[in-house]
């Protein structure tokens, strides 16, 4: 996704700290035993750096899921990890991230977990959603819940995309622009991409190009967005959220998108 640079403190010192909180003796013999008895029940323990990733785990199946990053932060990369995040890894069987986030490689190793990481390639496009709600499925044994959200998924998307096509503007497709990762936005819309932008902010140069293609509605990234992005084209700006609330239905960003859209193109 975003090739955003955020810098990493060293977490060699949080490491040392959570070595001594897990300690020994006969109270950690116990708490052990406890959380193993838990696992079983509720299945593997997933962390999730983002809501986003979670989403996805949820969606495939696992029921013990933690987000490290809140899904308020708008932002995910720029979060400064803490050592109190860290010690939700130490017990986790997966750990889940996405190349994108810096601080996410180093996690595991910060942590002393013994979890297995997986990364994912995080995309809204109904092909990647469903290619990682599949894989986790896999990973976590829990193929049969992953299915089933997809069939959901494959429906849903069909009946949000006939709704956000009823609100066409005249009855055609409407000209969007959109930033690079919210594309999937204008594919659930129907929608004639005339541009694409970003992740940076749009030069002159670009302004100029974009603006006369005459889009009608420029659909922005709101985790990533850069502020009008073409000032003066008479394009009204949507912002499209690409992460998941606290809830983790990721169902939901899709329905949110359309319902933003329905709206702006039935009023246009």
């Amino acid at each position: 996704m975003a090739r955003t640079r955020v810098l990493v403190r060293p977490l060699t010192a949080l490491s040392a700290g959570l070595l001594l909180i897990s300690g020994c003796g006969s109270g950690a013999a116990s708490e052990n035993t406890a959380g193993t008895s838990d696992k079983a029940s509720s299945g593997p323990v997933v962390v999730a750096t983002t809501a986003w990733e979670a989403a996805l785990a949820k969606a495939a199946g696992a029921k013990n899921v933690t987000s490290i990053v809140p899904a308020a932060i708008r932002h995910a990369p720029d979060y400064d990890v803490k050592p109190s995040d860290l010690t939700k890894v130490a017990k986790a069987d997966y750990v889940l991230y996405s190349s994108f986030e810096p601080f996410a490689g180093r996690i595991k190793e910060a942590a002393g977990s013994q979890a297995k990481m997986i990364e994912l390639n995080l995309d809204n496009t109904p092909s990647k959603t469903t290619a990682n709600v599949t894989r986790l499925g896999k990973a976590f044994g829990t193929q049969k819940a992953a299915a089933g959200w997809n069939t959901t998924f494959g429906k849903e998307w069909e009946s949000l995309h006939k709704k956000v096509q009823a609100a066409w503007p005249g009855g055609k497709a409407p000209a969007v622009t959109a930033q690079m990762f919210t594309t999937w936005a204008a594919k659930l819309a129907g929608a004639q991409m005339v541009g694409t932008y970003g992740p940076e902010a749009v030069t002159p140069a670009q302004l100029s190009k974009l603006s006369a293609k005459k889009p009608k509605f420029v659909l922005d990234n709101e985790n990533m967005s850069t502020g009008t992005v073409l000032p003066g084209s008479g394009a009204k700006q949507l912002s499209i959220a690409n992460y998941p609330g606290q809830d983790l239905d990721l169902l939901a960003v899709y329905r949110k998108a359309a319902q933003q859209m329905e709206k702006a193109f039935a009023a246009s």
